[in-house]
């Protein structure tokens, strides 16, 4: 197999349709990721829908996505700094090398084992994201949330960005908000930031080993460039309420999706 060959897709007809679903995913994905996250459960179905083995429209999802994040990253820029006094050169680095790790993780090794973990990950994210403040008001009354436990989460999440990736802004959200008492919206650059970091990290090795079917890679690429840009520009004139509930549909939607999933048999 190789990386640069059109035709992998066979016997998939490749047709306008195709293509179209294929850019409209991206879109869709790349708006969902500027706003809560989330943008895989957007390209991943439309990518397995189209006849892309699991692993391969994991792959070219994560490059796909690529563009989209960086753009939406782009557009929060203004809005980047420190979280809890780390500076985000740090938080950036570490989350590219581990996201370098993860990826090498879902080459080497099946995904059997971590599908069954992902919707209990998710379901934790959910249940910090309903709680919200209260959850971080109640845990910063006892315990002092220091340098270390910050850096690493960052660290596993970078791991998970590379390996899967689905719903990593969602959960980098969830626990951001509960070790360092930070806001959804307050997120939106750093959380983006660092989703664009796991997504290069892991877009090297999957592209290193082959495992982009570039027919369906390129259309969504674009669309998610567009949806990144568009998402990023509603984002920033949603209010705190909105940001909230539109998190709390797309991560409990995403939830139910992946114990379906991973449980449904």
């Amino acid at each position: 197999m190789t990386a640069c060959n059109w035709n992998e897709a066979d016997p998939v007809m490749i047709d306008p349709s195709t293509i179209f679903i294929a850019a409209g995913a991206g879109m869709l994905g790349g708006a969902m990721n500027a706003l809560a996250g989330g943008g895989t459960f957007a390209t991943l179905p439309a990518l397995i829908a189209l006849g892309l083995p699991a692993n391969i429209a994991n792959a070219t999802s994560n490059v796909a996505l690529l563009p989209g994040a960086g753009t939406s990253a782009w557009a929060y820029r203004r809005e980047l700094g420190p979280v809890a006094d780390i500076p985000v050169h740090v938080l950036a680095t570490l989350t590219f090398v581990f996201g370098l790790a993860g990826s090498l993780l879902l080459v080497l090794t099946p995904t059997e084992t971590f599908d069954i973990i992902i919707p209990w990950l998710l379901l934790f994210a959910f249940a910090v994201m309903l709680f919200g403040k209260r959850a971080a008001d109640w845990l910063h009354a006892r315990v002092v949330i220091g340098r270390p436990t910050l850096l690493a989460v960052q660290a596993l999440l970078g791991v998970y960005g590379g390996y899967f990736g689905g719903g990593v802004g969602l959960i980098t959200t969830a626990l951001y908000g509960l070790l360092a008492n930070i806001r959804p919206r307050e997120l939106f650059a750093i959380r983006t930031a660092m989703l664009a970091v796991a997504n290069l990290a892991a877009a090297c090795v999957f592209i290193g080993f082959a495992m982009v079917w570039w027919w369906a890679c390129l259309p969504m690429l674009l669309g998610s460039v567009i949806g990144g840009w568009l998402g990023a520009l509603i984002g920033k004139r949603l209010t705190e309420r909105a940001v909230r509930i539109w998190t709390l549909l797309v991560t409990g939607a995403t939830t139910v999706i992946f114990f379906v999933r991973a449980y449904g048999g």
